[in-house]
């Protein structure tokens, strides 16, 4: 049986050009200030981490996440 292994998560480097793709640039803290807006728990810290790789990414901070960033979910995941 093959089992599927995945470090971190595959939406960091797009979460970081999401931010970059706004005008003006969206900063870790901007970031963490909408997807709280929008009702769930996020620190300019937990951005970071998923920009690095370096921690997973549950389906609804996925939602929240693109809502934020005025993408959808499949974007964020690499997918155009």
């Amino acid at each position: 049986m093959k089992r599927f292994l995945m470090e971190g998560n595959i939406c960091g480097e797009r979460v970081r050009l999401g931010r970059a793709l706004h005008k003006p640039p969206m900063t870790q803290e901007d970031l963490a200030r909408e997807v709280n807006l929008l009702g769930m728990d996020m620190t300019k810290l937990i951005i970071s981490r998923i920009e690095k790789n370096q921690r997973h990414v549950c389906d609804g901070e996925l939602r929240m996440l693109a809502k934020a960033l005025g993408v959808t979910m499949e974007w964020l995941c690499g997918d155009d």
